[in-house]
């Protein structure tokens, strides 16, 4: 590996990762980092406007002001095939499922040297292979950012909160909002790039229904659904669901036995009547829906038409 003319690019304003990192070069007695460089970039602008070479290496610091470093890993993703770690405290715990979730390689700990360095690039490995430039990372409207609690969280590094506390929806456990809007993104654009099938399902009933209730409901919805599905709490009365790899039918099957097993457990609100589950289904691909926000609206104006009948199944452009 040292035969190479490669570039570690330490991105962010703090001297001492710099040093750590040119203090650690220096410091290799193996000859394993021969002819390896050490270039400073000040600001995520610059890289972004000139990414490195497939084969130069990237450390970003967590600290840089200004923009934060999860969001920026997910800007950056396919546009460079370098690989790319984020430079954190040592107690802080999530950071790296939530570095290599954003496309990163890992992490590197404070202080940096020689040791570190070396066994987070022979864990990485080689280059990272080129995603296309518009497949996370930025919404059709700009760009997209992950949930402004669970950034908040993975910043603090807190190893006695739970990073579940930042995702979901304390009464029901299902995902909350803000992480269900970053996931219809996700996932839309997954389904998009892949040319699969997205089923997007809006469930909901009229009036309000106790936590027992909800969390009960919420059963409901786990066993009747996979591993990959995306169940998640829409407002207080509303859920809405992503099925990736799932047409018109396979939603219908889940959306009945909903219905059904609701019915059989005599689920009822708060003033005593039953709980008469409205449920608006719409899938991608079809025609005229080319943006996230088309497949979220036509699964609405299905449920709404659902509500409108009383309860019931309604599948959007059926």
């Amino acid at each position: 590996m040292g035969d190479a003319l490669r570039t570690i690019h330490v991105v962010g304003h703090d001297d001492a990762v710099l040093a750590q990192v040119r203090s650690a070069i220096k410091a290799d007695q193996d000859g394993y980092f021969a002819g390896w460089a050490v270039r400073h970039v000040p600001s995520h602008e610059d890289l972004l406007m000139a990414p490195p070479p497939p084969g130069d290496v990237l450390l970003v610091d967590a600290w840089a002001r200004g923009r934060n470093v999860y969001e920026f890993l997910r800007q950056l993703a396919g546009r460079t095939r370098c690989r790319t770690f984020v430079v954190v405290e040592e107690r802080n715990a999530l950071a790296e499922p939530i570095a290599r979730f954003c496309g990163g390689s890992g992490v590197l700990h404070r202080p940096v040297n020689v040791t570190k360095l070396r066994a987070a690039l022979e864990t990485a490995g080689g280059t990272l292979g080129a995603l296309p430039t518009d497949n996370r990372g930025l919404s059709e409207r700009g760009e997209f950012v992950l949930p402004e609690a669970l950034l908040r969280h993975i910043a603090s590094g807190e190893e006695d909160r739970s990073l579940v506390k930042a995702l979901v929806d304390p009464a029901t456990g299902l995902f909350n909002y803000a992480f269900l809007n970053y996931k219809l993104d996700e996932e839309f654009k997954r389904a998009r790039r892949f040319d699969t099938p997205l089923a997007c399902v809006m469930l909901g009933f009229e009036g309000q229904a106790s936590t027992d209730v909800l969390r009960e409901l919420a059963g409901i919805f786990l066993s009747v659904s996979r591993d990959t599905d995306v169940l998640g709490r829409f407002d207080e009365s509303s859920f809405l669901f992503l099925l990736p790899n799932t047409g018109p039918d396979g939603a219908q099957v889940m959306a009945r036995r909903v219905v059904q097993g609701a019915a059989e457990r005599g689920l009822r609100d708060l003033v005593g009547d039953a709980l008469d589950l409205a449920i608006g289904i719409t899938n991608f691909p079809q025609r005229g829906l080319l943006h996230r926000e088309d497949l979220y609206r036509q699964a609405r104006e299905a449920y709404l038409e659902a509500s409108r009948l009383g309860g019931g199944v309604v599948v959007s452009g059926s």
